[in-house]
């Protein structure tokens, strides 16, 4: 396992600090920090919310998230003692910025040490917690503030908080959070790409045929759906998460691992996708929702069920053809797909090289298969890599596909970390590397405000599919016309 070097002392401000990001992934992630010593001396974290709460019962909230969220075993009376002395509560509304005098007070006299500021709040409510920061004289040279997504919901609206955020804070101390750049596997795309050189000279056209890329879900949207309603897949996940994987896939070899030459790498592909507009959409893009059906042999409902039997046009599932138009990817097709209620939560790479020229065994014509690249990110993360074999015996030449297999957890021997610890600790460091810069957010944006406003002049059709499946039957469409099938095959 890699060393762990602790942090330096800080001051954390959780602003959301009731809310379901912070009980379920905040501190919990902060908590295994401390058990593993990173967390050190007198670090605080301080909750803030819009609530009057006293501190006992804010602790006793969060004994009760940790218990239930920690892993069997994990929580341990001794190291939830420790933690405790560093959780504080205040109250603090984005629209009262004259009533945060105790979080005002709780800060003064700690202004050389690292003041990070976490908004686990809703993105509307962005700019105002930066003004009220700014107002009440927060804001100091050790200062960050961390963004969740989704930034926006459109080029325009993304503009807007980040316009604002830029008028309190620099942009080297603004961090906006994909937690799917946090994990692991996704960290190891760097080493596969990079710290090979098997892979370079094959990572290109001419060697592979295309790459899929699949982020599925087995939930639906539950006690979300009026905020799912108002942003859909597209929006939530292929904005942000998925476009980022397609960067880390296809981007040039960065000069260093700054964190600005790995982004200026990222922000090139963003800028070499091809346009998705109304001319294309129809056959580039697939958008469903999901009905009642079953999963692990439980029904659940449909979407609509679910919005209590109103209309919507909003989609749970999104399948789409992208291509990058570059001498590296020219005529390489990238296929994305996520959707909920799908039949496991399983999010993959799937790099498929194209098929031998000629073989020389023509009585295994059939068995002879390409050989493909598979990134897991979840669950059971890892990379295998499948090759052709002959099949041991003294009888015929006789072929089949094997995989090398390379599973992190068993490899390393380790407790997995959850994508929020490493984030956490590298806003901590001041590390900005794993965290998207402005115009890579506004470039997204904007070409997904594309393929929205093709979606709305066509009128495209809502496909729907049952809860349980992979899919609509026009997703597997979208590989079929080019004579190919996503793996594992829906």
């Amino acid at each position: 396992m890699a060393k762990l070097i602790p942090v330096d002392c800080f001051d954390l401000v959780i602003f959301g600090g009731t809310g379901d990001l912070a009980m379920r992934k905040l501190l919990p992630a902060l908590y295994h920090r401390e058990g593993d010593g990173q967390i050190t001396g007198d670090s605080r974290i301080i909750a803030a919310s819009r609530g009057q709460l006293e501190r006992d019962a804010y602790l006793d909230r969060v004994r009760v998230a940790l218990e239930k969220n920690l892993a069997s075993g994990e929580f341990e009376e001794a190291q939830w003692e420790t933690f405790a002395a560093r959780i504080h509560y205040v109250q603090a509304d984005a629209s009262a910025h004259d009533e945060w005098q105790a979080l005002v007070d709780l800060l003064a006299g700690h202004e050389d040490r690292i003041r990070v500021a976490y908004l686990a709040t809703a993105p509307s409510l962005f700019g105002a917690f930066a003004s009220g920061l700014r107002h009440n004289g927060l804001i100091t040279k050790q200062s960050r503030i961390v963004l969740e997504k989704p930034l926006g919901r459109d080029h325009d609206s993304a503009s807007e908080i980040n316009n604002v955020i830029g008028s309190c804070f620099p942009e080297n101390q603004i961090y906006r959070i994909d937690h799917y750049l946090g994990k692991e596997t996704v960290q190891n795309l760097l080493a596969l790409r990079f710290g090979n050189s098997l892979f370079e000279p094959l990572w290109r056209r001419g060697a592979i045929d295309h790459v899929q890329i699949t982020v599925a879900e087995h939930l639906g949207v539950g006690g979300r759906v009026e905020f799912y309603d108002r942003i859909g897949t597209l929006r939530d996940m292929v904005q942000n998460h998925m476009l980022q994987l397609l960067c880390l896939v296809a981007m040039e070899a960065p000069s260093s691992l700054h964190h600005d030459a790995v982004r200026d790498e990222k922000m090139k592909v963003l800028r070499a996708l091809k346009t998705i507009g109304a001319d294309e959409v129809r056959s580039n893009t697939v958008r469903a929702q999901y009905t009642s059906g079953a999963i692990d042999g439980e029904t659940v409902p449909g979407y609509i069920d679910e919005l209590g039997g109103a209309e919507s046009s909003t989609e749970t599932f999104v399948a789409l053809k992208v291509e990058i138009e570059n001498w590296r990817w020219s005529g390489v097709p990238f296929y994305l797909r996520s959707g909920k209620r799908l039949p496991a939560k399983h999010s993959e790479i799937v790099v498929q090289f194209q098929e031998v020229p000629h073989s020389i065994f023509p009585e295994q014509e059939y068995n002879v298969r390409a050989n493909q690249l598979t990134i897991r990110l979840q669950p059971d993360e890892g990379v295998k890599l499948s090759v052709m074999a002959k099949e041991p015996g003294p009888g015929g030449f006789d072929l089949r596909p094997v995989s090398l297999d390379l599973s992190f957890e068993e490899t390393f021997g380790i407790r997995y970390p959850d994508a929020y610890e490493r984030l956490l600790m590298e806003v901590l460091r001041g590390n900005p590397a794993l965290f998207m810069r402005r115009d890579e957010v506004e470039a997204a944006w904007r070409w997904i405000d594309d393929i929205v406003a093709g979606w709305e002049s066509t009128r495209q059709k809502v496909e729907t599919y049952v809860s349980g499946s992979w899919g609509p039957s026009a997703s597997s469409l979208l590989l079929d016309r080019d004579g190919r099938t996503w793996q594992p095959e829906g």
